[in-house]
């Protein structure tokens, strides 16, 4: 009876040895590198397989398939962004997919000019395509419930790195963008814009303006004061940057008198006052150079004749056109039109 015994026991043992050397790779043999799946509604365990063959590795895919198929997975209704890492195991992956697990995803952006250029980026980061966040994005019954209109709507979309879950709708993603403009709006933020006379929007109007003028952080408050000056004593901002957002063309190296008068509101030749909105999404750190301008008089600026980036800073018009002759005639050396 023993020996039967024993030889039960020892038949069990080697089956459980078995049992657990096949279940070994799915429970935990992991990734052999990093990736991500987007699973769209709709999706079958095979689809999701696929897509993890092609996103990390073939044999892990097909290991992910068969947990799912084990754990007897609905994914028809699954939607979202998941993250693999190196390491994670077929269990846990299919175990994250079962449960609606997913994972945030990145979304950075600097360097914006236009609404359509960063819907556009908008829409290649997330489940939802470009066109539906344009849609919203001038749509003024929304973006009144922010308080905005389709030309301020750029003031929410101040540029950082944030996490978003793929499937995140477009109305979704300005309720949160929201969220950080209030907080990145203080009251001592605030404060510092009303005792310019100036709004948060009217502020980074000016601030968008300071950085297609000049790509020097140490020059920004600057070039913010001067613009304020000018504003202040109700002067036309004369901004170059605003006619190339008019006529739609941020190539132009060389405004000429006949780019100046184009009708568009946007022109701060013709018209008197600040823009509609920002000709581009302005930086945190600018924003906070123009409502930290140190305080001078200068009313005139024009590029320096060296190319160096920087400007010549000038507080009466006889100065002023003295550095444009110089700027010009360099553009002229250099056969810039």
């Amino acid at each position: 009876m023993n020996k039967k015994k024993k030889l039960i026991a020892g038949i069990i043992a080697a089956i459980a040895v078995t049992l657990v050397a096949c279940a070994f790779p799915y429970l935990f043999e992991g990734a052999p590198a990093d990736g991500i799946i987007k699973i769209r509604k709709g999706s079958t365990i095979e689809q999701i397989g696929d897509s993890i063959k092609d996103k990390v590795d073939g044999t892990y895919g097909n290991r992910v398939e068969t947990m799912l198929r084990l754990m007897r997975a609905k994914v028809d209704n699954r939607e979202g962004a998941f993250r693999i890492s190196e390491g994670t195991s077929p269990f846990t992956l299919a175990r994250h997919i079962k449960n609606g697990m997913q994972s945030g995803v990145r979304f950075t952006f600097n360097n914006v000019r236009t609404l359509d250029e960063w819907a556009q980026r908008w829409g290649d980061t997330f489940m939802d395509e470009a066109d539906d966040m344009r849609k919203v994005l001038n749509d003024s019954a929304i973006c009144a419930k922010y308080n905005k209109t389709p030309q301020t709507i750029a003031c929410l979309l101040m540029p950082d790195t944030y996490e978003f879950y793929w499937d995140i709708s477009p109305e979704k993603t300005l309720d949160r963008l929201y969220e950080y403009y209030k907080d990145f709006w203080s009251n001592k933020r605030k404060e510092k814009a009303e005792k310019l006379g100036l709004t948060p929007d009217e502020v980074a109007t000016i601030a968008s303006i300071v950085e297609e003028e000049t790509s020097k952080a140490d020059e920004r408050g600057k070039v913010a004061r001067l613009y304020l000056n000018r504003y202040q004593q109700g002067m036309r901002l004369q901004a170059d940057p605003t006619v190339k957002y008019a006529l739609g063309d941020f190539s132009i190296k060389r405004i000429t008198v006949e780019m100046t008068q184009v009708n568009n509101p946007y022109n701060t030749y013709r018209v008197n006052g600040l823009p509609p909105g920002p000709i581009r999404l302005p930086e945190k750190s600018t924003i906070d150079a123009v409502l930290d301008a140190p305080m001078h008089d200068y009313l005139y600026m024009c590029a320096r004749s060296d190319f160096s980036g920087y400007h010549d800073f000038s507080r009466d018009y006889d100065a002023h056109l003295d550095n444009a002759h110089r700027y010009q005639d360099a553009l002229n050396s250099r056969g810039i039109k």
